[in-house]
């Protein structure tokens, strides 16, 4: 009986210990002098051998068949240490009984069951627990369906050991940490690949947490479709115990050293100085991750990836991706898509507008379906950008130096038509990057197709190394600033060419000269034309004053937007990236600059001459030392997060208000161009006799007329919405418990290990409260009746109040 109890023990069938044998009373036959106690003190053993039985089955099949090298390599450490050493507390047992060891055998050879069970006890509790972290890689239910199961990743599978860790067992807590150990060795072997080399782990790749997938890019030039390879992290398998920055930090590396590796392979020789280098540097990087000891702590994995991170920037990066190369495309975004460069904005308008009226002029062109009938083309609007960069080359004097930032921003931007996926678009910006503090979600309210009848989008070309710095999902949400801003912009310059129409606006007919104007006729001629003019410019007035009204929201909000957030903050970033003290610091220190508008050559000058005068400070060489790429795409990110949030890109009642108070702009602006072109042919018919019998002007005009009262009235609505937007907006960011921007959970997320200085963290500069801009409409008095009682029609048609 001893011995079929240790073979049971051991895994094998036993008669004695089975208790579906025991239902069938086939063990109560083979040991009939059973006692009812023995039998109870042969169930705790019974459930010893089942539970070795099981995990001895299930250890196998993890091994075998799951598809994490981490949940493989705890299973082998369960399967060849744990279950190894129950294995050998019976072989001891038996050696003890067989040579008689007092500590087991009594009086006449007698072994005492309660003795054996009293030795296997503590098993009972370490078998239970490792059959629940067995089930908890490959649950049993899964386990007996075919094909491989996939229900457990080795992240989660880290952190739910390092929980069970805490326990008061100490013997549990042992075999959790030997566990934590084997499972940490696994994925520190996936980590040193893509930290050592750039290269994703070749076995147990889809269970790490950095992901490459491959994105079809469109060669403008070639007319063809390009493959790249992008590299994401995937925050579900992440580790607990790396932080946010620390992942960001290891994205970062990985690509990098993958840059590095491909311009190598296609460079046809490589210098032999350059390869020792890089044995140095990797057999340095091998001894920082080796150091690391289990269980992995934060703060030690930070400094090690710190330190790694520091390494590859100060020898290869400080050539691939040099601080000017960042500057100077960031420059070019801030001038192109920020609207940095007035002209482009303005002439990018025009020429669209051209060729929208173009195309409504073509013969068969139905007047009555609008724009929204209208098919652009890509090559329309490829021809429409060309014109832009044509116009903005011949804005240039013969004499001025060349302006490199204007050649390259024709090679790297594009406009093209945006294709909506899966009929909307959800925003996660910078999701390849954890930890950034972008916004959760940007509004959902869409402009880009307010400068063509179809969504468009400019974007600048992603090309290595800059894809070290700035991701796709960074692009995409430049150019949704873009549309938005230029939505802003274009409906300004819409609403301003109004002005233009000096015939709608005011005319006063001279009397036509002798002797015609002595005539009876001739003076009832001109009697009624100056009646006829009156009378319009009467109904007029209040669209005029809605349309003056309109001017000025646009250009508060739009110089809000342009010079206190987007200018302000361009100067404060620049300011850190050339070395000056960031922070607090940075942000109160008064910057000297004329009172003229963002963007102008006097800003742009006094600017550089403010840079130059810190350059030349003593200590700051040492400073711009310490803007390492890495620590740069962070700030970057940064910036680009608060521009978002200080655009009220994240606010969805104000951007629905601004787009239907837009899209309220537009229609009125049409209506008053048909009006002109119907009053005009109106003219004809009284005054020159030539009558147009396929049409009915007079009939033409008074719907028009109706048209435009409701269009104007949609207009004064909007307006309203947007300051009473703004209102709501202020009150729920200078309420307490609600900041713009945590500064201290910036600091918190930072890529910079406990070893970096925390002085060099840059913190985006707060802008000033939307009560300034509300301070400014207010004063207006654009939230009151805009045209109540005629009386401000009038006053905005003075000459003095006419637009720029």
């Amino acid at each position: 009986m001893l011995h079929e109890i240790l073979l049971s023990l051991a895994g094998h069938p036993s008669s004695l210990l089975d208790p579906e044998l025991e239902s069938l009373g086939t063990s109560a036959r083979s040991f009939p002098l059973l006692s009812p106690p023995e039998k109870e003190l042969l169930a705790s053993l019974a459930l010893l051998s089942r539970l070795h039985i099981q995990l001895r089955a299930q250890t196998a099949r993890i091994s075998s068949s799951h598809h994490s090298t981490i949940c493989r390599a705890v299973s082998t450490a369960i399967s060849t240490e744990h279950l190894r050493k129950f294995q050998n507390q019976i072989l001891d047992v038996e050696k003890a009984v067989l040579g008689k060891d007092s500590g087991y055998v009594g009086g006449y050879g007698i072994v005492p069951l309660s003795t054996i069970v009293l030795e296997f006890a503590p098993w009972t509790r370490r078998l239970e627990w490792l059959w629940q972290v067995s089930n908890r890689i490959l649950p049993e239910s899964t386990s007996k369906d075919a094909g491989p199961p996939e229900t457990c990743s080795g992240a989660s599978l880290i952190d739910y050991l390092r929980a069970e860790s805490h326990t008061g067992y100490l013997d549990l807590q042992e075999i959790a940490l030997q566990l934590i150990s084997a499972a940490e060795k696994a994925w520190m072997r996936q980590l040193s690949m893509w930290l050592l080399y750039g290269e994703l782990p070749t076995s147990g790749k889809e269970d790490f947490f950095v992901r490459a997938t491959v994105v079809d890019i469109e060669d403008d030039e070639h007319s063809s479709v390009k493959t790249s390879v992008e590299y994401a992290i995937q925050v579900d398998l992440l580790p607990k115990f790396v932080s946010t920055a620390t992942a960001s930090s290891i994205l970062f590396i990985g690509k990098s050293l993958n840059h590095i590796r491909s311009r190598r392979n296609r460079s046809t020789v490589d210098s032999a100085s350059g390869s020792v280098t890089g044995i140095m540097l990797e057999a340095d990087h091998i001894s920082h991750l080796s150091s690391l000891t289990s269980p992995i702590s934060t703060s030690a994995l930070s400094n090690a990836i710190t330190v790694i991170r520091l390494s590859v920037s100060q020898t290869s990066l400080s050539k691939l991706l040099p601080l000017p190369k960042i500057v100077e495309i960031l420059s070019i975004i801030h001038g192109f898509l920020l609207l940095g460069r007035g002209g482009f904005a303005t002439a990018l308008v025009s020429h669209a507008d051209s060729r929208l009226a173009a195309r409504n002029r073509r013969p068969g062109h139905s007047s009555g379906g609008g724009l929204d009938n209208l098919v652009i083309k890509e090559g329309e609007i490829s021809a429409v950008l060309a014109q832009t960069w044509t116009e903005m080359y011949s804005l240039q004097d013969e004499e001025a130096p060349v302006d490199e930032e204007l050649d390259l921003a024709r090679d790297l931007l594009h406009l093209s038509i945006q294709s909506h996926k899966k009929g909307g678009r959800t925003m996660t910006p910078s999701r390849d990057v954890v930890g950034s503090n972008m916004p959760a979600e940007i509004s959902l309210v869409s402009f880009d197709d307010l400068l063509f009848p179809t969504s468009t989008h400019l974007s600048l070309k992603i090309q290595p190394p800059i894809d070290l710095f700035l991701s796709n999902s960074d692009m995409l949400i430049y150019s949704i600033i873009h549309s938005y801003l230029l939505g802003i912009r274009r409906a300004q310059i819409r609403l301003s060419n109004l002005w233009k129409h000096t015939a709608m606006r005011r005319i006063h007919p001279a009397p036509w000269g002798p002797p015609r104007s002595n005539s009876r006729g001739g003076e009832f001629r001109l009697n009624t034309q100056r009646q006829r003019y009156n009378e319009r410019a009467v109904q007029m007035r209040p669209v005029w004053a809605t349309a003056s009204a309109s001017i000025f929201v646009l250009s508060e909000i739009g110089g809000y937007l342009q010079g206190e957030v987007i200018q302000e903050s361009w100067q404060h970033l620049q300011l850190w990236l050339e070395g000056a003290p960031p922070g607090p610091v940075a942000v109160s220190r008064p910057v000297s600059r004329p009172a003229s508008r963002p963007g102008t050559a006097t800003l742009k000058s006094s600017f550089r001459h403010l840079s130059v005068s810190q350059q030349s400070q003593p200590s700051l060489p040492q400073t711009q030392q310490q803007h390492d790429p890495e620590t740069i795409t962070v700030a970057h990110r940064r910036y680009l997060s608060s521009l978002v949030q200080f655009l009220f890109l994240t606010e969805v009642p104000f951007t629905s208000a601004l787009r239907s108070f837009l899209s309220g702009v537009d229609h009125l602006i049409a209506l008053i161009s048909r009006l002109e072109t119907v009053q005009r042919n109106l003219d004809l018919e009284a005054d020159e006799g030539v009558v147009d019998t396929l049409a009915d002007y007079a009939q033409e005009e008074r719907l028009l007329r109706s048209e435009l009262r409701e269009a104007r009235e949609t207009v004064e609505t909007g307006i309203k919405e947007i300051i009473s937007r703004l209102h709501d907006i202020d009150d729920s960011r200078s309420g307490e418990g609600r900041q713009m921007f945590d500064l201290s959970s910036s600091l918190t997320t930072t890529s910079a290990g406990p070893a970096e200085s925390q002085s060099n963290m840059y913190i985006p500069r707060k802008a000033a409260g939307v009560d300034r801009l509300l301070m400014k409409l207010d004063f207006a008095g654009l939230n009151s009746d805009i045209n109540g009682n005629g009386e401000r029609g009038e006053d905005l048609m003075d000459d003095h109040d006419e637009p720029e």
